[in-house]
């Protein structure tokens, strides 16, 4: 049977990979990525599963049995000062499971989920999907200059076959993903766990302000092209877009909008900062409503451009389209969860995207959210209760049983 104890045993076996006073720090293609990946061919071998890695770095717990196979699973990378359950629970959670299920179960580890080096989210689902940009997006850049194409390489996926991963989603005949909630909807509820209908639709800009640099003494206000002033006033006005619904034409859903980075340049205390690089995530049920406060954020760009003589010029960094999960997988969660909790789980929205909706493209797929107290994620400060957690795995433990 699954247990805490089993579980902690399993993420224990983590230890302090990327631990720092600050979180979590375990980036793509890194060597604490490389480390998590040994920790993952580990758990493995305990469970008689063996180890493979597609050609888009995806890590592949594989039965001794003929595919498809079920899979369940998650990532190990993280972002930036993270928390150490956001991933690896539902890693640690799909290797316990794959040990106490009566059928052949695969555990996936999903390359670059986070996309925080090179702002590349679900990167290895996507791969699997038939949806990257490439060669474009193996172009992009960390913050030291590394490309893309120049670390995957190092970590020893070949950059070139990365096309070929797709072939691999035969593999499944559909995917679960265990995940902590990233809210405290369960937590509100006295919910250990719940069910997801679906993903919310995403957009991230990324927003290129350029002024000019000049002393923050002596230059008159009038005279000042400030694109950190300039910037201060473009994060502000979006969030209040996204609060003032009457804002927007139409009738729209729930919608939150955040500035989630900011690079300035020069970057020094007496000078009038030159450069702002920013980056603003849009999320609503909908990209109707997305795309309504897009318009009145364009004026907004317009209108400050015209106020401050700051060029600005915004992209779309990432879309990731709205996804519901498979009605039949969501289905056999509900019913298992009667049968472990005695009632049915809730049902909810989730408005973090994820590689379950990216792969629920090309393969059945649903995912479990597990309760939160604090509703606290990608901070240090996320906690989990492994008790809950197990209780999750059981559920989808009973449902692949049903679907069976």
């Amino acid at each position: 049977m699954i247990t805490s104890e089993g579980l902690a045993a399993r993420l224990d076996g983590m230890g302090e990979i990327g631990v720092r006073p600050d979180g979590v720090w375990r980036l793509a293609w890194t060597g604490e990525d490389a480390a998590a990946r040994t920790w993952f061919a580990e758990q493995a071998a305990e469970t008689g599963l063996r180890v493979a890695r597609d050609p888009a770095g995806n890590l592949w717990a594989c039965p001794d049995a003929e595919a498809p196979w079920w899979g369940v699973g998650s990532h190990l990378d993280s972002v930036r000062g993270g928390g150490r359950f956001d991933g690896p629970l539902g890693v640690a959670c799909g290797f316990a499971l794959a040990a106490d299920a009566s059928g052949p179960v695969a555990v996936l580890s999903l390359a670059d989920e986070e996309g925080a080096r090179f702002n590349t989210p679900t990167f290895g689902s996507k791969a699997l999907a038939g949806r990257l940009d490439l060669p474009a997006v193996l172009e992009r850049s960390d913050d030291d200059g590394v490309s893309l194409r120049e670390a995957i390489d190092a970590a020893g996926v070949d950059p070139v076959r990365i096309a070929q991963a797709p072939g691999w989603v035969q593999k499944l005949a559909g995917f679960l993903e265990i995940h902590i909630d990233q809210t405290t909807e369960l937590a509100r509820a006295d919910e250990p766990v719940g069910v997801v209908t679906s993903l919310a639709a995403r957009t991230r800009l990324e927003v290129v302000l350029r002024g000019r640099a000049d002393h923050a003494g002596t230059t008159p206000r009038a005279e000042r092209r400030d694109a950190l002033a300039t910037a201060a006033r473009l994060i502000v006005g979006a969030e209040d877009l996204a609060v003032d619904p009457s804002a927007l034409d139409g009738d729209h859903g729930p919608l939150t909008v955040t500035a989630s980075r900011i690079i300035a340049k020069p970057n020094a205390p007496t000078t009038i900062a030159a450069e702002v690089r920013l980056w603003i995530d849009a999320r609503a049920p909908s990209f109707a409503t997305i795309d309504a406060w897009r318009a009145c954020f364009e004026s907004l760009v317009m209108d400050l451009q015209e106020r401050s003589g700051v060029e600005i010029n915004v992209s779309v960094a990432s879309r990731s389209d709205p996804r519901e999960f498979s009605g039949e997988l969501r289905a056999a969660l509900l019913r298992a969860s009667e049968e472990i909790l005695g009632h049915v789980a809730p049902e909810l929205v989730c408005f973090a995207g994820h590689d379950a909706g990216v792969l629920a493209e090309r393969v059945p797929a649903a995912m479990l959210l597990v309760r939160n107290p604090t509703g606290i994620s990608h901070s240090p400060e996320e906690s989990v209760s492994l008790d809950d957690a197990a209780i999750g795995a059981r559920v989808v433990e009973r449902a692949l049983e049903l679907l069976s």
